[in-house]
């Protein structure tokens, strides 16, 4: 039974990979203006994201669209970086603009907090519109967190993102 699992998993990878008619691989960088959705009042931290994404086109209309990201995220005064792995459906409603969304799994590489530590895994939806001319795209995102940042305070990451990027190939 896991055999035939196994094998069923393969052959769907190698059907969706054959049919992409189009792959992108890129660098990304931008703006993060984050918070933490928790009872007490915080500061908005500005900080930052950059790392690499692809793109795997799917038809005409739709493209898987993973990325990995460093993102300084947290408030001015409880500072988070997190490695992010956003996983998004794109779905294009132009040529050159598109809608997308989908799951971000974060891990908490630094922090600043000097009691206690922030959780270490970090859940999130991340919603979204792009641009691209040519090799050049923008992309605006808003991630909503599931996690508490803190166990058992009530602490939520909120990120706006505005990225630019360039498709190396």
């Amino acid at each position: 039974m896991k055999k035939l699992f196994l094998l069923a998993i393969v052959l769907i990878g190698f059907t969706t990979i054959s049919n992409a008619q189009s792959f992108d691989f890129g660098i990304k960088g931008g703006v993060n203006f984050a918070n933490i959705d928790s009872r007490f009042d915080t500061d908005a931290r500005t900080g930052f994201h950059i790392g690499a994404v692809a793109t795997v086109g799917i038809g005409s209309k739709f493209a898987i669209q993973p990325e990995v990201l460093y993102s300084a995220q947290g408030t001015d005064d409880l500072k988070v970086d997190y490695i992010n792995v956003p996983i998004l459906v794109k779905y294009k409603f132009l040529k050159f603009l598109s809608f997308e969304a989908g799951p971000q799994f974060g891990i908490a590489v630094n922090d600043d907090y000097e009691i206690g530590e922030p959780e270490t895994f970090d859940l999130s939806a991340a919603v979204g519109a792009g641009v691209k001319f040519g090799k050049f795209f923008s992309q605006l995102r808003y991630n909503y967190g599931f996690t508490d940042v803190r166990d058992g305070v009530g602490s939520q990451n909120r990120t706006f993102q505005l990225s630019v990027g360039y498709y190396i190939f």
